[in-house]
């Protein structure tokens, strides 16, 4: 019950940072050479990701999901301070905020379910 909890709870941030990249994608990063492709890289990646975690009882998906959250953050991180390919944010507006919950919820429920995937007693194996 707990695991698929975890895989709604990081599928909804995987999704989430989809949408809050589709949404700053239509309102001004179509209009950059770097950050533009990349946040549409982010779309697809996070809508892949996160039927691969509903679907795929494994943990390749939820490391996926934690990988995603992790690169996504620092590229944030990285705009914030010194600039990401030309692109200074301030952390003024809904979408930056958003994306920043969305995209922790992906590193903490990911790990989250890693650990849970882990300790499972049916990913245990059986010894004769």
């Amino acid at each position: 019950m707990i695991g698929w909890l975890l895989r709604v709870l990081v599928a909804a941030g995987l999704l989430g940072s989809a949408w809050v990249h589709w949404v700053v994608w239509l309102d001004w990063a179509r209009n950059t050479d770097v950050v533009g492709p990349l946040f549409l890289v982010n779309v697809v990646a996070g809508v892949v990701i996160a039927l691969a975690v509903l679907a795929w009882r494994h943990w390749l998906p939820a490391l996926a999901a934690v990988g995603f959250g992790v690169a996504t953050l620092l590229a944030y991180v990285l705009s914030l301070t010194v600039g990401f390919f030309g692109v200074q944010e301030q952390f003024a507006t809904q979408e930056e905020l958003w994306g920043v919950v969305t995209e922790a919820a992906c590193v903490g429920f990911g790990l989250a379910l890693m650990a849970v995937n882990r300790t499972s007693p049916a990913r245990q194996s059986v010894r004769g």
